[in-house]
């Protein structure tokens, strides 16, 4: 007795899994057994290569539909209105420049009833602002418009450093969070350069750049804790500039380098970018090169905003 097995194969873009979810599809018919003859025991077993999503029963070709979408869609995502990106990215810019506002208010108010060192809430500030406002990214769109909207927060900061920094809005509070003196002209300088850096990084670079990573942590995590550790632990100081020190330098390089790692990560959750130990080795030598610019003479001549900035992105175009 010979036996025809005639199994009907799916196209390959049907994943295992989505057979065991509803509706369940019908498959019929799947086996097909018929005696020719009874002189053979062989089994033969005949697999049908050119079997098509048209050939399919109504639901499993439902079920091929729905898996061909599924295979399309994008990495996991934050936005607020998946449906409507521009109306999305214009609540996520609204959200985000909340969140940065008030964190800023919560250190101006601290700096007002002086809860802590000036230079301290300064560097809170230094620290806090750009990355919390990179943990806002994955809410806005990808392409041009989401780095667009998303840039208009730290762009309308430099409009806001502009003015107080020129005397022409009054802003005791933003001056006493800002500078290290209590002197409005500072703004022009290190809060300016700042508020740039986030701007172009967003702008330019985006989420899917290591190099807007980089300089973004670098500027905020690295330069923020290398002034709070070197201002408590920077008893020995740098042979070539005395003004620095070896735990603050060393600092620096340590918290720009983990911010970096941790927004690393953070960005691959979302799928903008893949993690490798090429990638952590870059984040590495773009810490050590903008630890190594913070500590030179002329950071202090000119300002180590500006200076590990342009570090930053120099040597990230060389290694990312």
């Amino acid at each position: 007795m010979a036996l025809t097995l005639i199994v009907f194969s799916p196209p390959k873009s049907i994943s295992i899994f989505s057979l065991f979810e509803p509706p369940y599809p019908i498959i019929s018919p799947l086996f097909k057994f018929s005696s020719s003859s009874c002189s053979s025991s062989s089994l033969s077993l005949t697999s049908i290569s050119s079997f098509t999503s048209s050939s399919l029963p109504i639901r499993f070709r439902s079920l091929h539909l729905r898996t061909s979408r599924r295979n399309l869609t994008s990495p996991p995502s934050a936005m607020l209105l998946p449906q409507n990106p521009l109306l999305s990215d214009v609540c996520a810019s609204v959200l985000s420049a909340g969140i940065a506002l008030s964190l800023l208010r919560l250190w101006e108010e601290t700096a007002k009833r002086q809860l802590c060192d000036q230079y301290l809430n300064r560097k809170l500030v230094h620290i806090s602002i750009g990355l919390a406002f990179m943990l806002c990214w994955p809410m806005f769109s990808s392409g041009p418009q989401g780095a667009i909207l998303a840039s208009l927060t730290p762009g309308v900061n430099i409009i806001r450093m502009l003015l107080v920094g020129s005397g022409m809005w009054k802003d005791e509070a933003t001056v006493k969070s800002m500078s290290r003196y209590g002197d409005h002209r500072e703004l022009l300088k290190g809060p300016l350069y700042y508020a740039i850096t986030v701007t172009l990084a967003c702008a330019v670079y985006w989420r899917t750049s290591p190099n807007a990573i980089a300089a973004i942590c670098n500027l905020c995590a690295g330069d923020g804790m290398a002034d709070v550790v070197g201002r408590r632990l920077g008893r020995q100081k740098l042979p070539y500039n005395r003004n620095k020190s070896v735990a603050g330098s060393i600092a620096m390089a340590s918290a720009g380098f983990l911010a970096s790692i941790g927004y690393m990560y953070y960005f691959a959750l979302f799928g903008y970018l893949q993690c490798s130990w090429d990638l952590v080795f870059s984040f590495l030598v773009v810490s050590l090169a903008s630890a190594l610019a913070e500590s030179l003479p002329i950071s202090t001549q000119l300002d180590d905003n500006l200076t590990i900035t342009l570090t930053s992105i120099l040597v990230g175009s060389l290694v990312f």
